[in-house]
């Protein structure tokens, strides 16, 4: 059975379904290509401002680090300061991923609704016959399954974008973190 002849013979709530799924999908590569770029620029940017804070002495950090505007905005603790810029950063940086997480965590139940309707669908069919043999049910039930597979495929790719996005944001703060307490104790 083609794809084409599976949506011919489907009702409006594996349209609903398979449609809300597609969204879901495209949301995923939205979210994840954005936050992916984002995190990376910002990520190298503060590991080259690390590694020039490792191989001098300076006291300030390099003038493209989020660490830099902060310090040059406040006259207060460059520990206080330091840590909001940190906490700020990896805010923004975070953007998207409880979308991608609930995306994730429901995508399977929203394609396993599909099959439960086209099942029920199915044996509701299969109810008007005289009778009902293999040849008969099983693809009735394979068409109903293609929905929890479509789920399943979206989900798998959301839980995995999340947790990439959360190593890179991960790496981030431990960039940003190590460079302000390199700061801190030059400062001191």
């Amino acid at each position: 059975m083609s794809i084409s002849d599976y949506f011919a013979q489907s009702g409006i709530i594996t349209y609903i379904v398979i449609g809300t799924l597609s969204l879901y999908f495209i949301s995923t590569l939205s979210i994840f290509i954005y936050r992916y770029r984002t995190i990376s620029r910002r990520l190298k940017v503060e590991q080259e401002s690390l590694s020039k804070l490792y191989t001098s002495n300076d006291t300030h950090p390099d003038p493209s680090s989020i660490l830099y505007s902060y310090m040059n905005r406040s006259d207060g603790s460059l520990d206080k300061i330091f840590k909001a810029a940190i906490s700020d950063t990896i805010r923004v940086s975070t953007k998207g991923l409880t979308q991608l997480s609930i995306m994730a965590s429901t995508s399977p139940f929203i394609g396993l609704f599909g099959t439960v309707v086209g099942i029920l669908d199915a044996f509701s069919k299969l109810g008007n016959l005289k009778s009902a043999s293999l040849s008969v049910v099983a693809p009735a039930i394979s068409e109903a399954l293609i929905a929890t597979a479509v789920g399943i495929f979206v989900a798998i790719f959301a839980y995995s974008f999340n947790l990439l996005l959360k190593r890179k944001v991960y790496e981030l703060n431990s960039t940003l973190e190590s460079a302000a307490e390199i700061l801190v104790s030059r400062s001191e």
